[in-house]
Order: C-alpha cells, then structure tokens, then sequence
C-alpha cells in the first residue's frame, strides 16, 4: 500500500493548474444516461472516482471514448470523455458497485426517467457520517415513483413515466438536488424544487442539463423550475475548475508562507472560504486567470468558522482550514453542521503535535509554535489532504499511510506541490 512522505520547511513558490471538479464531473457523468445520444464532457480530472463510476456505468450500457492527457502527464485541461448510452441494457446497480462509491447510488433518477424502473443498492453508511438517502426518495415519490425498500435495494418503478410535481426540501442536499433535477427533465410537466442546493456544482449540472434540451431555470436561486421534455439529446460541456482543490492549495500556501498562482482558479465558487484566508492575513488576489495566494512572514491569525451549504463555507475544507489554524497566533473555533462524523483527523493532527479539544460539533484550536513529523493514518479524502498541509509545517518527516483517499480527489498532488518546492513524495511498501 502506498504512503506520502512529507518533510517540513518549505515554502510554496511557483504556479499550481486547478484541474476539473470531481463533484461536478460524478454527477454529469451520471446525466449521460439520460440520453440516447452522446455527452462530450470536457476538463475531467484523472481521478479514481472518475474511473470507479466509468466502469459502474458501463454496467448499464454506457460506452465512453477518452482524450486527453493520461495521469501524471501535467499539465491544466484534464482529459476529454465522449460518453454514448444508445441503450440502457440493466437498470439494476448492484450492491458490490454501489459501495464502492455513494454518488453511483445517483443513477436511480436518470433510470428511472429514462426506463420507468430503477432497482439500486442502498450504499450504507460511510466515515463521515450515515448520510441518508430519504431526501432522494421523497422527491422521487412526490414524482410519482412507486418505492420500495428490499434486501438492501431499492425498487423504484413509473410504468406511466414521472410527473412534475412541487417538492421542498427538509434540509439543503446537493446528492438529492443532482437526482431530482436529472429525473425531473423527463418528467411530464413542470416540477418546482424548494430548498434546493446552489452549490456550484448543481449550477454546472443544470447548464449541461439545458445544453442537453431541458428546460430549467432558477438554479441558482434555491428554487428550482423544471419543464420536463420528452428527450434529451447530445451535448458537449466544459467540467469548471475544482473549488475544493482551489482552497486546499490557498490554505496550503498560508501554511507555507509561500506565494502560488493557482491557474485556472474562480474566486466567485468559494468567495467565503477565500475571505477566510483573507483573515489569517493571508493576501487573496485575481490575475491573469487565476487567484494568486501570497503570505511571508506573518503570524497566521486565528479565524473561527462553521461549516455551512453553499455559500457558505465548505464542509470539505474544513479539515484542511482546521490543519492552518493548529499554526495560528491564538485560538479558534471549528464548527461542522454538515456531517456528523467528520472529526476524526483531530487525533492525527495531535499526533503532530496540534493542540485540539472537541466539544460536541466544534473543535476548539489553540495554535502552537511548531509541529513535528509524526506517521498518521488518512480517514477520510478530506482529512487526509488535511496531514499533508500539516506536514509541510512540521519539522521533520510526516508519513502518511492510506493515502488511497487522496488519490479519489485530488489529481497528481504530489507532482503539483513538488514544482512549487514542497518535498512531497509517494513510496510503496
């Protein structure tokens, strides 16, 4: 099994390209199944998600055609997929699949707007938390869906197809958000979703969604409108910059104090989080194309944060924030209102010496002079990005085991932090 070494001391100087977003690219992938006619997704990252969800889809007779770059290549622009599904030939995702990966679970919308059937595995629990699947078939239903729940499977059914229908949700949720928009589009009729996420990422499905003919609108207000069709057809859509692996190298470069231009970068897809390292007295700017991240000797000054949908701040930078505050000048406060769960690196960053306290959804942080290499274990594909930040503050040599976490996320990490000077290097036991 592989393991990332990090040794300490170094800043991050140089140009980091931000690749495609993998929560943007999962559910678009996933949209091609509604369509007879072939999806062309541009500026997808080479990551294992992305190929764990090709092979899940080919389940269901989607073929797919790739250009571009193979991995560990460099390079900014991703590869280029062509996905064709002409034929659904099984509407069944079995359990074996669908634990691998919880976004396969998505594909019960496309299916059963598509076929009128759907029988999908319930992918289980996972480290960060339960994350129920209820909001996904309470909207379904109030599409007419007939549900039920058996052996571990649930069996969807629209013999007549789905209608339009108005539903709000209880609680803002980007999975379920994805999987009624996609199966409204074929519904008949118009469906009004309440309480829907803005994520950017549900922005940028809803954009592929229109390219492809739907009609959809207000995507980015929290209520959206959808005029179901009676097909969709081919399209060809750009995957946009990653947000998460924006932050995480911003909040990487803090910890440094170094100076990169992260190419390619938006600062409207993660405006709260960017004036949260702003508050650090870290210095935030657009150019040429991208944002550049600059801090030099300064004390990083403590910020307190909570975890909030869109826009607020990302829960998946909350691991990596919380690595920058263990080095602050002061205390601070983490808040996580998203997942239960998703505290579990606060024991890793101890065993580099961070000075942590739990008290029930938030970590208080009391920032030390130093930390110091120490070997750590990831938990999770957030958490374990989280280590490396640390470690490039650490004195000494940080190993990190079970880093197959960061190969789901974040594409040639180590290649992209070692042109910026970082020695940050993979071996195999």
């Amino acid at each position: 099994m592989d393991k990332i070494l990090v040794s300490g001391g170094n800043r991050l100087e140089g140009t980091i390209p931000i690749s495609g977003a993998k929560n943007a690219a999962l559910p678009l992938m996933i949209a091609s199944l509604l369509t007879e006619g072939t999806l062309v997704l541009q500026n997808v990252p080479h990551l294992a998600d992305i190929e764990s969800l090709k092979r899940i889809l080919t389940n269901h007779g989607v073929d797919y055609r790739v250009e571009g770059k193979r991995r560990g290549q460099g390079g900014n622009g991703g590869k280029t997929i062509h996905f064709s599904t002409p034929e659904i030939v099984d509407t069944t995702a079995p359990y074996d699949l669908v634990s691998r990966m919880r976004a396969s679970f998505w594909v019960i919308g496309p299916l059963l707007a598509r076929m009128g059937e759907a029988r999908v595995s319930l992918p289980g629990g996972c480290a960060i938390g339960t994350r129920p699947v209820d909001l996904f078939l309470e909207s379904l239903s109030a599409m007419g869906a007939g549900l039920e729940v058996e052996g571990g499977y649930v069996i969807a059914s629209a013999g007549s197809g789905l209608t339009g229908n108005r539903y709000k949700f209880p609680k803002v949720s980007v999975g379920a958000t994805h999987v009624a928009m996609m199966a409204a589009t074929l519904a008949k009729g118009e469906t009004v979703l309440q309480n829907a996420a803005r994520e950017p990422e549900v922005i940028d499905l809803a954009r592929c969604l229109k390219a492809m003919g739907a009609k959809i609108e207000g995507e980015d207000s929290g209520t959206i409108y959808i005029q179901g069709v009676d097909e969709l057809h081919g399209a060809t859509h750009r995957v946009l910059p990653d947000r998460i692996e924006t932050g995480t190298y911003a909040i990487a470069t803090a910890m440094t104090g170094g100076n990169v231009l992260l190419e390619g970068a938006q600062d409207n897809l993660l405006e709260t989080a960017l004036d949260a390292i702003r508050q650090t007295g870290t210095r935030v700017e657009n150019e040429n194309g991208g944002i550049r991240i600059s801090r030099g000797n300064e004390p990083i000054m403590p910020v307190d944060i909570t975890t909030e949908p869109f826009p607020g701040f990302p829960t998946d930078l909350q691991a990596q924030f919380m690595a920058l505050m263990t080095k602050a000048k002061g205390r601070s406060c983490i808040s996580e209102t998203i997942f239960e769960n998703r505290f579990m690196h606060v024991q890793e960053l101890a065993r580099l010496g961070a000075d942590i306290h739990l008290d029930g959804q938030s970590a208080i942080v009391e920032g030390v002079d130093h930390l110091t290499g120490a070997p750590v274990m990831a938990t999770d594909l957030r958490a374990s990005v989280s280590l490396v930040i640390a470690g490039l503050a650490a004195e000494g040599q940080t190993e990190i085991s079970r880093v197959y976490h960061l190969d789901r996320g974040f594409e040639n990490l180590e290649e992209k932090f070692s042109r910026c000077g970082a020695s940050v290097s993979r071996v195999s036991e």
